[in-house]
């Protein structure tokens, strides 16, 4: 089953990112959206270290076949 964090690219899931933390740093946000938004922020965090650990690992395998 996939969710809508593993339907974003990498490059999407940060501009979310991104979004999200300005709206926090905004400070005008009511406790319950703030919270909210903070689970969100975890998702997306999740979301681009899957693909940042996703793109090491390749690079890591094309590594060794290299050296082989």
């Amino acid at each position: 089953m996939t969710t809508p964090e593993t339907e974003l690219s990498y490059e999407q899931a940060r501009q979310q990112l991104a979004e999200v933390v300005t709206k926090l740093e905004s400070g005008g946000v009511p406790l319950a959206e703030s919270m909210r938004l903070w689970e969100r922020g975890e998702q997306l965090a999740k979301t681009c270290q899957n693909w940042l650990d996703g793109a090491k690992a390749k690079i890591d395998a094309a590594r060794g076949q290299q050296s082989s």
